[in-house]
């Protein structure tokens, strides 16, 4: 199947809007790009701003602040004995004190 004269001059006449959509296209993707990445800036600023949560919230985490805390607040007396074995320290951990043990006296007959 040949191409007839007639049929290139009406492709001819078209040669305008078919460059025109592919500079359109072009422009397009750039525009495209362009947005993606001021998002992306902008969230990686977000993030920068943000005030972060931390990650590990266990009870480790919590316990090591609380121990800091003790023993600033004793002085440094809260630091491990050397012969203690950490079974013992937790047997002492388990005994219950009563605060108003030995300070009433029953003088009843």
């Amino acid at each position: 199947m040949a191409i007839q004269p007639i049929d290139l001059q009406t492709l001819f006449t078209q040669l305008d809007k078919v460059a025109k959509t592919q500079s359109d296209q072009r422009e397009g993707a750039a525009l495209h790009q362009a947005i993606q990445g001021a998002q992306l800036q902008r969230k990686t600023e977000d993030q920068i701003k943000a005030v972060n949560q931390a990650q590990n919230m266990g009870e480790d985490g919590a316990e090591k602040v609380k121990d800091r805390g003790a023993q600033a607040h004793d002085g440094g007396k809260g630091r491990k004995h050397e012969g203690e074995k950490p079974d013992q320290e937790e047997a002492k951990a388990a005994v219950i004190h009563d605060p108003s043990l030995g300070r009433n006296i029953d003088i009843s007959l």
